[in-house]
């Protein structure tokens, strides 16, 4: 890394801890969070390494990032919006490799799983070696920087602190300028946050400075080290190999417990036998009982399979046939769980967390027929692409269908209209439940109102007046860069209320 990279760099960290303490620091989570991802990525674009272009293959990473980061100021859900907020921080890391010209996606999973722990270890100890990189020497070489950066430079290291510090120092001093920036940029200050501050500002920059040197130097002892990876292919291999007959033990005693199982759940909850007699429970809590561990054995039999073809030897069509096999009781398995969990919420009504389990249900089903596939054509290798591109699609269902809104409007359609509940189903609110829902049921619950009975309607405005006021009162939410369209739904509705 050359010392004017290196440079460049470090102003860009420090650019982006400034945009993070302005934006983000002592404010709610909404339009502040794509914008800073814009900004990291667009930084990042600007110091990539020369010479090196990306793979075109890759143009789709930094893409995701913006939308999972974009859907943060779209729902009110603190839950999605940690799932988001994860999501787009994965698409963000990898789009640093990807800026520096490593071509990701085509990449095994085995590999992008090396450069996930690489870039993490960039993001902690890069910024340290851009600083080392970036310190003045005279052996550095003939080659100078532009004659502007230096006095640029040093400019900003010396106007960045006086400028926070004259503002810390104004607003403590006149009620009407701190007004100002309070209502401009959500600052509330005075003397005493200045070094909290900086240190925010420091802590940013120096994560983002790690991520930047990704995108400017690569990932120079990964790749130094995958030089010799081919010449070691075949040890690798010999390292790898597990025998057929032990794999096909494994499998044929998989599948005999899941097909055991199956077979009871084909006689029993899809063929509607006697239960009672059986279980000693009814059929209803009979379905209702179990769906969590179906899905954690779905989940457990799909990397199971993942990690045998990995590490066998040779595939021969007894192995084969077995894992087809196993991939088709599976998902009878997951088929179990849904039916289950329908009968659940039914009987119930929806939750975030049914919700939530729905949609891992749908997405391990279809993961286990691209499995099926990648396993029939030798290609498992790129099951770990699968996944993202299922997960990823998953996180954007669940944003589109905003599940706090969801739950909401059926429950309260249950209420509404029990006709459609079954006749031993609760059919009730459970108001203690909807009430702590996220902002994104806000409008659902406001336009039940006139349609409850007296009582569930007195109760329900009486909370959600509570959080108009809540709302209303909280300083985090009061800079433009908190704005969030779900948040703002709420309010709008919310101000309907007398």
């Amino acid at each position: 890394m050359t010392r004017t990279l290196a440079r460049r760099i470090l102003l860009g960290a420090l650019l982006i801890g400034i945009v993070a303490e302005i934006v983000i620091d002592g404010q709610a989570v909404g339009i502040n969070y794509p914008i800073l991802t814009a900004l990291v990525l667009a930084v990042a674009w600007v110091v990539r390494r020369r010479g090196r272009a990306p793979d075109p293959l890759d143009a789709w990473l930094p893409v995701a990032a913006v939308v999972l980061a974009g859907f943060v100021a779209i729902r009110a859900d603190p839950f999605l919006a940690l799932l988001d907020m994860a999501g787009s921080a994965a698409f963000t890391g990898a789009s640093m490799a990807a800026f520096s010209g490593l071509a990701v996606t085509r990449r095994s999973a085995s590999v992008v799983t090396a450069f996930a722990a690489w870039v993490l270890e960039a993001v902690l100890a890069g910024t340290g070696r851009a600083l080392r990189a970036g310190r003045s020497a005279p052996h550095d070489g003939p080659r100078r920087p532009p004659v502007w950066l230096g006095p640029v430079g040093r400019g900003l290291i010396l106007a960045v602190p006086l400028v926070m510090i004259f503002t810390v120092l104004f607003a403590s001093a006149d009620p009407i300028f701190r007004r100002a920036l309070d209502e401009l940029l959500g600052f509330r200050i005075d003397l005493g946050d200045l070094p909290g501050r900086v240190l925010f500002v420091l802590g940013v920059a120096w994560l983002a400075g790690g991520l930047l040197t990704v995108a400017a130097n690569g990932l120079p002892a990964m790749e130094r080290a995958s030089l010799g990876a081919a010449a070691h292919a075949t040890t690798l291999a010999r390292e790898r190999a597990l025998g057929v007959t032990e794999a096909i033990i494994v499998l044929g005693a998989v599948v005999l417990v899941f097909g055991l199982f199956v077979g009871l759940q084909l006689a029993y909850l899809f063929g509607g036998l006697d239960t009672i007699s059986a279980a000693q429970l009814t059929y209803s809590d009979y379905a209702r009982r179990g769906y969590f561990e179906l899905v954690a054995a779905a989940g457990l039999a799909g990397g199971t399979l993942v990690a045998l073809d990995y590490h066998v030897a040779r595939r021969p069509r007894a192995y084969i046939a077995l894992t087809i096999a196993l991939v088709g009781l599976t998902i009878v398995v997951l088929a179990s769980a849904a039916l289950r969990l329908k009968l659940y919420q039914d009987a119930y009504g929806w939750t975030e967390l049914r919700v939530y389990v729905a949609v891992s249900i749908v997405a391990m089903a279809v993961t286990l027929a691209v499995l099926a596939t990648f396993l029939a054509t030798d290609r498992v290798r790129w099951v770990g692409h699968a996944m993202a591109a299922i997960g990823l699609c998953s996180l954007i269902g669940l944003n589109l269908v905003a599940p706090a809104a969801l739950v909401a409007e059926h429950n309260v359609a249950r209420l509404i209209g029990p006709d459609a509940v079954p006749s031993n189903a609760y059919a009730d609110l459970d108001m203690e439940y909807l009430v702590v829902l996220p902002d994104d049921a806000v409008p659902a619950l406001v336009a039940a109102l006139p349609f409850l009975p007296a009582t569930d309607a007195t109760r329900l405005r009486a909370n959600l007046v509570f959080r108009r006021d809540m709302l209303a009162q909280q300083p985090a939410l009061v800079s433009p860069f908190a704005w969030n369209l779900g948040r703002e739904r709420a309010k709008a509705a919310l101000a309907t209320l007398p």
